[in-house]
């Protein structure tokens, strides 16, 4: 009896967690559609407190973080994104921006033939890209 008393409360501690988190990044998520960042990131924060392992919420920290123009706290919350979610698409995107945005083309252009292989609903970015990577190459003329 006490087992299964046991058992009942730990399903019951888990999905109050799982609700609670959950409730955070819906309210963050709302607050961030209202480019309310500065409280959306500590709903964000606080969901990633309840679960480590969200991964949403560390691409939406991301996110406001590239609002705030933190290239240091952006870069971090997109790899940890990554290392949650390696199929993340929306998180590798924005990681190729950046790497183009430092003109680190060969990182760019490893991220993209990763971006390739995952892609489902963000593949037309591909084309963009390319063509920031052609303007590259016209431009420098080392890379003839």
């Amino acid at each position: 009896m006490k087992l299964i008393l046991s058992i009942l409360l730990f399903v019951s501690l888990c999905f109050s967690t799982f609700a609670k988190n959950n409730n955070f990044f819906n309210e963050a998520k709302i607050l961030f559609d209202e480019n309310k960042y500065d409280d959306s990131k500590f709903l964000f924060q606080r969901s990633i407190v309840h679960n480590p392992k969200h991964a949403e919420s560390y691409l939406y920290l991301a996110k406001i973080f590239k609002e705030e123009e933190n290239k240091f706290e952006e870069e971090k919350n997109l790899n940890t994104t990554l290392l949650l979610e390696p199929r993340n698409e929306e998180a590798m995107y924005l990681l190729i921006d950046i790497e183009l945005n430092r003109s680190n083309f060969s990182k760019a252009e490893e991220l993209k033939q990763n971006f390739k292989k995952i892609c489902t609903s963000l593949c037309e970015k591909i084309s963009s890209i390319n063509n920031r990577l052609k303007e590259f190459e016209k431009k420098d003329p080392s890379s003839s």
